[in-house]
């Protein structure tokens, strides 16, 4: 049985509704960033880098990063492209928010990571919040005229939801993204999503 290692609004909440969505018996258990539960040395030993997600494979084996989670779980519930050049798309769009969208949010709510000297905490999160605004916006024009961030609903979209509440958490004007916005209410009508944004105490309508 696979087991998710998540926390509540986190990146993991992409591979929650996945898993969540396949039907599929699974584990799903908190890592509590507050307790530093991610630095501990039982959970070191499931993901090094002492973040989430993580899974734990039928094998014991475990995957870190949603670059290899989603796809392998894409693949596993038949939520994965066969076409060689729609495959390459959504990898493209799950590097795009893994390598760009994620550090630049980083940038603003972990500026520790950057510089040793928090003098300079406020210049790096003012430019971690401009490029993220960028990103947003970018989003938003990639979403206009279609339902899903790639040509079919596909384990992408769960990620792309996970920036949603962040842009509310950063204080964004959400609702102007038109396409974004729209994107996220056809989300929300997913049982799946409903029930993960339930358990993980997400509310996309206010600042998470």
């Amino acid at each position: 049985m696979l087991k998710l290692y998540f926390s509540p609004g986190a990146c993991s909440m992409a591979a929650h509704i996945v898993l969540e969505e396949s039907g599929e018996k699974y584990q799903s258990q908190q890592v509590h960033f507050a307790d530093a539960e991610q630095r501990s040395e039982a959970y070191l030993k499931i993901n090094p880098q002492g973040r989430v997600p993580a899974l734990v494979l039928d094998d014991g084996e475990s995957l870190a990063e949603n670059t290899a989670i989603l796809p392998y779980l894409g693949k596993r519930f038949g939520l994965w492209p066969t076409d060689p050049i729609t495959e390459a798309r959504i990898l493209s769009l799950i590097g795009f928010l893994a390598a760009s969208v994620h550090p630049s949010v980083a940038h603003m709510w972990r500026p520790e990571r950057y510089a040793a000297d928090a003098a300079v905490f406020p210049q790096i999160q003012e430019a971690g919040r401009k490029t993220f605004d960028g990103y947003l916006e970018q989003i938003d024009a990639k979403l206009a005229g279609r339902q899903w961030f790639s040509d079919q609903y596909s384990v992408a979209d769960p990620y792309l939801l996970v920036f949603y509440p962040w842009g509310l958490r950063r204080g964004y004007p959400m609702q102007e993204l038109k396409s974004f916005t729209a994107f996220k209410d056809r989300m929300l009508q997913r049982l799946a999503v409903q029930n993960i944004l339930a358990r993980e105490k997400i509310n996309l309508e206010r600042e998470a």
